[in-house]
């Protein structure tokens, strides 16, 4: 495999660049591939490329529970965007932020942090913002933005970004370069059929919030809990034996939301999460341990709800796998429980995994007759994140103990309604399943498409 390359002068000279990792033999094949079709830059199919955000007020912009969704880099995803833990702003923020706003149809790049990200702003709320991390494309009408968004996550689109990150005390990428990418011209047809497939993508992961969001409404209704409110109290009275008790003297750890939502639970059949799984933590590795390929070190970072996912994934070797894997391997149908850093995202994992949790993550194993993905939607809905929000508070990084997990307040559903939430649950992951199949389909016709247009 080759793994160097001869260039010339002139090529230093035109790109501006003399690192050795700009002029990879794989990114030139992109490069050379792109220069053998017909192609136009980001800038020219484009009305504007911006980024304004508010670097400028991040620290003075207070946090609303409820508004205009405010987008961080983490929110785009590859592909979409995610509104899953989004920030709000109001709408005072949002004028003086007025350059910033997101519309329906503009391509979204991350520009620093996780670098390269590519979503389309598709069936958004009326109002949106964004940070200055963000560029935002905004096509000419004559232009697909689901063909675009396509062929900006495909391995010509994804090359182009990652090669022209520029390196310093924090990695980014700038509009100039954004606005050089390369985009094959495409007719008509091929933009519609290749935009149709990515656009269907979309509306999967619409299906899958949906029935999602039915799963949770259909517990909270079971609960009483769908319209539950926590009203503002600016003072509560504790007694010293719940203090010894609980082995804490914060007042957040006291607040009268927390015994509100708990008494409601327990007021009706429930059980603490000790008696229905039995718990095993991960392993902490050392970051010396990491390699760039191998077997999968699931971190928390690589926790989601609906996933497992591939961001900024870390590797084992296979040597040091085979010698934990016994211990810290989890199974199929095994819940995984983040504890630390961001405590209480449950997942079920969907198939068996090569790889170990780390020390941030408990297996949980069933140990008494209850649908695994209804357990992990009461851990990850208000039931299970406001115990987790009680206990782990009061620290710079999050930590939820072990022995506080096991506490954890369970309501118990009759089997019937448990197995409806688990089906609407599952329902929502194979949504989520097809919505990245379709959108790997997309990108994989864009790829096709270019190996024709090069054979000509």
């Amino acid at each position: 495999m080759k793994n160097f390359s001869i260039i010339r002068k002139s090529q230093l000279e035109s790109a501006h660049r003399l690192d050795a990792e700009y002029f990879q033999p794989e990114y030139l094949d992109v490069e050379n591939k792109l220069n053998s079709i017909k192609t136009q830059t980001i800038s020219e199919i484009s009305e504007n490329v911006v980024n304004f955000g508010a670097y400028s007020l991040c620290n003075f912009i207070e946090w609303k529970d409820y508004g205009v969704p405010y987008l961080n880099v983490q929110n785009i995803k590859d592909g979409f965007i995610d509104f899953e833990g989004v920030k709000f702003i109001d709408e005072e923020v949002n004028e003086i932020l007025k350059k910033s706003k997101v519309a329906e149809g503009q391509i979204i790049i991350t520009m620093a942090g996780t670098i390269g990200n590519v979503a389309i702003a598709y069936n958004i709320p009326p109002k949106v913002n964004s940070n200055q991390a963000t560029a935002k494309i905004t096509l000419k009408k004559s232009v697909s933005p689901f063909y675009i968004v396509a062929f900006l996550n495909s391995h010509f689109g994804k090359s182009q970004i990652i090669r022209d990150i520029v390196s310093s005390v924090q990695p980014n990428i700038f509009l100039f370069q954004i606005k050089n990418f390369k985009i094959p011209i495409a007719s008509g047809i091929e933009q519609n059929e290749i935009g149709d497939t990515y656009k269907k993508g979309l509306d999967e992961f619409e299906n899958s919030k949906d029935f999602y969001q039915q799963a949770e409404g259909l517990l909270l209704e079971e609960l009483g809990l769908r319209d539950f409110g926590f009203e503002k109290i600016s003072s509560s009275i504790v007694n010293f034996s719940d203090i010894s008790e609980a082995r804490r003297m914060d007042a957040e750890y006291f607040q009268p939301k927390y015994e509100k939502i708990i008494s409601k639970i327990e007021a009706q059949n429930h059980k603490r999460l000790d008696d229905l799984v039995s718990m095993k933590k991960g392993v902490e590795i050392g970051a010396e341990q990491y390699q760039d390929e191998g077997k999968f070190f699931i971190r928390v970072s690589s926790m989601g709800k609906f996933e497992i996912n591939g961001g900024n994934q870390k590797y084992l070797s296979e040597k040091l796998y085979e010698e934990l894997k016994n211990d810290f391997q989890p199974q199929f149908g095994e819940i995984l429980l983040t504890k630390d850093a961001t405590p209480g995202i449950a997942y079920v994992l969907k198939e068996n995994i090569e790889g170990i949790i780390s020390g941030g993550t408990l297996r949980l194993k069933l140990k008494e007759e209850i649908e695994s993905e209804y357990l992990a939607l009461c851990l990850n809905s208000i039931i299970g994140q406001m115990q987790a929000e009680r206990d782990a508070g009061g620290s710079v990084i999050a930590h939820w103990k072990p022995e506080q997990i096991k506490n954890v307040v369970i309501p118990i559903l009759p089997q019937s309604t448990q197995q409806k939430i688990a089906v609407l649950v599952r329902q929502s992951h194979e949504a989520r399943k097809k919505a990245k199949e379709l959108l790997e389909e997309a990108k994989r016709k864009v790829e096709e498409m270019i190996e024709k247009g090069d054979e000509k």
